[in-house]
């Protein structure tokens, strides 16, 4: 199958690239080079430096001519979502508006959507939420994320292609980018590696869904060989709270780091954990890596990039 991979050249896009190669697909990817990088860029796909708002996307899919589109690319920070809203809405509505006019124009039969499950619910009013829970999102990358699963579902209505929507819960694991404010594991892992101090936003308590990179990814090449529509969630059905996180890292690199913390953020949930049981149902996929291995992977990794 001939595959687009928008964001490849980033944490987890570069993954899938990765995984579609070693199944014999042909695979394409775009990214912007905003936040991707050299180093995860695989050789054996064809890549093209575009932003997805770009005219020039256009273009490209009537001239590649793809089967399938994996949408990875976005502006995911949520704190950064909360600072600048115009920018985020702009890369991310915009950006996959643009995504899915080229797709419809070009013939793409496939198109799967990397949404968010627990920035588009908002704080839980059931634990783990499942994929019926209320979408109330609490961040502006919140409400991006949804806006495009109802683009993602008109242009499908209206062009004829099928969609997997894939909420995904905290992603974590190698070549996450440990700069910036996304990705506690990545950013704690680094900091800790050159014996500083990171720091804990509020008391610690706020729980989230950690889900192994790897997990997220068989997700995507399972959904790839469905012609369904779905939306589903991935992640493990365990909350975890940062602090947890913070004293796994600890305890893996070996640094003896006390907590310190600092107030709040905006924009930030609680608590966030998904269930899985409908894409178990669906895909037959479950989570396969724990939280300890994980941890202990990606830590190898940043000692090996060090």
């Amino acid at each position: 199958m001939k595959t687009l991979v928008t964001g490849g050249a980033g944490f987890i896009g570069s993954h899938i690239v990765d995984a579609l190669l070693e199944k014999g697909h042909d695979v394409a990817i775009v990214d912007s080079m905003i936040t991707g990088q050299k180093d995860n860029i695989n050789p054996d796909a064809k890549f093209f430096q575009l932003d997805i708002r770009s005219e020039e996307l256009g273009d490209l899919l009537k001239q590649e001519k793809f089967d399938a589109v994996i949408h990875q690319a976005a502006q995911m920070d949520v704190r950064k979502s909360v600072e600048d809203p115009r920018f985020d809405a702009d890369t991310n509505i915009m950006g996959t508006i643009n995504l899915l006019r080229a797709c419809a124009e070009s013939g793409v039969k496939r198109f799967q959507f990397a949404s968010t499950g627990g920035a588009s619910y908002g704080e839980q009013s059931e634990f783990p939420a499942t994929e019926e829970h209320p979408q109330w999102p609490d961040s502006p990358y919140g409400i991006t994320k949804l806006a495009c699963e109802r683009y993602i579902n008109y242009f499908s209505q209206s062009y004829g292609m099928s969609y997997a929507l894939l909420r995904y819960a905290n992603v974590y694991g190698p070549r996450q980018n440990p700069h910036g404010e996304a990705g506690v594991v990545a950013i704690f892992c680094k900091l800790l590696l050159a014996d500083k101090q990171p720091i804990i936003n509020g008391d610690g308590k706020q729980t989230r869904d950690f889900v192994y990179v790897s997990d997220v990814v068989q997700a995507n090449l399972r959904a790839l060989e469905h012609n369904d529509n779905f939306y589903l969630n991935v992640g493990t059905g365990i909350e975890t709270d940062i602090n947890t996180i913070f004293h796994e890292l600890n305890s893996g690199i070996g640094t003896q780091k006390l907590e310190k913390h600092a107030p709040a953020k905006t924009g930030e949930q609680v608590r966030s954990v998904l269930s899985f049981a409908k894409t178990k149902e669906i895909l037959g996929w479950e989570p396969q890596v724990d939280l300890k291995t994980g941890i202990n992977e990606t830590i190898k990794f940043f000692q090996n990039k060090n």
